[in-house]
């Protein structure tokens, strides 16, 4: 088994390379019927695109989407769909240099070390650039999600880069897609975008955090034990490059309550359930209250800096390696699309999951 396929019901396989000729994804279990063109598909993929400001990889890449498989008449038949994004920006020349060696933080060594090769050129599929076919399917999620679940929001943005974190006291939504790293706060955008170009001249790189909301959740969706919620939320999240630890609702500082300050008090209210409070972050024994979920995730700094580091041949020479070509100083900005897609794909996997067992049919209160 390779496991390039992730989802139960809403299936999808990511193929290809950095460097390769294309890549792109099969999606299967989409329902019939949902409107689906190549434009809205864009519309997630033009947020993720490389080359976008100075604070990502100069790499040029118009990441065009084109279906394949799956739509007639701008509908989705029910069948897979097929998507494909042409590579069309590749210097492959530039990693002719790490052929024979190893970048130290990158997946190089473990992939020769499984597998007894690698796709040197851009680390093939331990590249970033695999991300772009998760958007493109994440694309066709948002879809059917528009049907089957209207009022369902799902926003990425940056919390934290490197030692800079968000004040939430000047959070505003409309300014995440007004600035380069999806920051709730234009103001603090240009403090940020500075200390990005200081961390870039030094030929260094920074990591990040991303927070995702779900806003407009049902209750009731998750499985337990197996197939929970916030298992396969977390899972996908740490299946993004780079990614190296997430967090549901308080996440880490839950250890630092006590009962009584962490459990989501509950009252009666005009429509059901009211919680007073969200610590548990919108799931309760892996199901879905109908609160707000949120996930958070930490990105560690891009591996392919032009620092000189100390690493090994294939041979196992040792050696000072500078890593050549055009990198993210901080790869975390271009991962908010990224994890907007994949939560996509849970959320409606999960809902199919539901439809499917239950017929959505829920428990009475009241």
């Amino acid at each position: 088994m390779s496991y390039n396929t992730f989802g139960r019901e809403f299936r999808v396989t990511t193929w290809g390379e950095s460097h390769g000729p294309a890549l792109g994804a099969t999606v299967d279990g989409t329902p019939p019927g949902i409107p689906l063109d190549e434009a809205f598909i864009q519309q997630f993929l033009d947020r993720r695109r490389p080359g976008t400001s100075k604070h990502t990889t100069q790499r040029r890449e118009a990441d065009a989407v084109r279906i394949l498989s799956g739509t007639f008449e701008g509908r989705s038949t029910g069948t897979p769909i097929q998507l494909m994004i042409e590579n069309t920006d590749q210097r492959s020349k530039d990693y002719g240099e790490i052929a024979q060696a190893f970048r130290p933080g990158h997946a190089d060594i473990t992939y020769h070390q499984k597998y007894g090769l690698r796709d040197y050129r851009g680390g093939g599929r331990s590249s970033a650039r695999e991300t772009a076919a998760r958007v493109a399917a994440g694309g066709v999620a948002q879809a059917v999600l528009a049907q089957l679940l209207p009022d369902l929001r799902i926003t990425g943005y940056m919390v934290q880069m490197g030692v800079k974190h968000l004040d939430r006291a000047r959070f505003n939504a409309a300014d995440i897609n007004e600035n380069p790293f999806f920051l709730p706060d234009s103001v603090a955008a240009a403090e940020w975008g500075d200390y990005l170009d200081a961390i870039r001249r030094d030929q260094n790189s920074v990591g990040a955090v991303i927070e995702v909301l779900i806003e407009g959740c049902p209750p009731g969706l998750g499985a337990p034990v197996y197939a929970k919620l916030d298992t396969d939320l977390a899972a996908a999240m740490m299946s993004i490059n780079a990614v190296k630890g997430v967090e549901i609702g308080e996440g880490m500082a839950a250890a630092t309550l006590t009962g009584v300050d962490n459990a989501d008090e509950i009252r009666m209210g005009p429509n059901g359930p009211e919680y007073l409070s969200n610590h548990a972050g919108g799931i309760l024994g892996g199901i879905s209250t109908g609160q707000d979920i949120t996930v958070r995730f930490s990105v560690k700094p891009t591996s392919s800096i032009t620092t000189p580091r100390r690493s090994i041949t294939q041979k196992g020479q040792e050696i000072d390696l500078i890593t050549k070509g055009r990198h993210d100083p901080c790869v975390g900005i271009r991962a908010v699309p990224v994890a907007e897609a994949m939560a996509a794909c849970v959320i409606l996997d999960h809902l199919l999951m539901d439809r499917a067992q239950t017929g959505g049919v829920r428990g009475h209160i009241g």
